[in-house]
């Protein structure tokens, strides 16, 4: 299966899985949220949302293609765009840390490692941003997909709790620290991404026949 990572954009936002396109859950707080679907302007909202966040601080989520097929996505921002954070009982996140806030594998691609391979890319992104963390609001009773990610999932990838709570604890990936895990981070998204080229093949070795009989320069 070939795969490949894009930045989430206005031009692939249609691309995202039909209940997530439709949801602003992390983008709009409570009140709004109900506003907006009340008046049936939720595709909107979402569109404009992620369209000022690309103008003010850039790639906010990213899409994962398997043969061309979007087969998962992840969304992460500044905690200042996400304004459902307000409403978990373990915030606020860390001055340090970017938020990642939900994302989601097609079911027929579960179980591939590819929840795995999006949080590497969001932490790669990070890192090379200059932030020191990327923390998320796990879900501890997660029984189906919804708008926030299952504790042991964020557990399994390298997040550690770092404000307890019975259902949503906060937890957060140290990125500065965690330098083995940055290096099959960083090897595994490169690959994905074909930054990586094959090594060139050594010279083949030479006969005392060729030396004798190769023509001077």
């Amino acid at each position: 299966m070939a795969r490949r990572l894009e930045p989430l954009t206005l031009a692939n936002l249609d691309e995202l899985p039909a209940p997530c396109r439709s949801c602003v859950f992390w983008e709009l707080d409570p009140v709004a949220a109900r506003r907006a679907a009340r008046t049936g302007d939720i595709g909107l909202e979402k569109e404009a949302w992620l369209s000022q966040l690309l103008l003010d601080w850039g790639t906010a989520g990213v899409v994962l293609y398997v043969d061309d097929e979007a087969a998962g996505y992840a969304l992460y921002a500044p905690a200042a765009y996400l304004p459902r954070i307000q409403a978990f009982p373990t915030a606020p996140v860390s001055p340090d840390a970017v938020v990642l806030a939900i994302g989601r594998i097609q079911p027929r691609y579960l179980g591939l490692g590819l929840g795995k391979i999006l949080v590497q890319a969001v932490a790669k992104d990070v890192l090379k941003r200059g932030f020191r963390a990327v923390e998320a609001f796990g879900d501890s009773r997660w029984d189906g997909p919804g708008c926030v990610w299952p504790t042991d999932f964020l557990q399994a990838v390298g997040f550690a709790v770092v404000r307890d709570h019975p259902r949503h604890p906060r937890l957060r990936l140290d990125l500065r620290s965690a330098v083995t895990w940055r290096s099959e981070m960083e090897a595994a998204v490169e690959r994905l991404m074909g930054a990586i080229r094959p090594e060139p093949a050594p010279p083949a070795p030479v006969t005392v026949r060729d030396a004798l009989t190769r023509k001077p320069l």
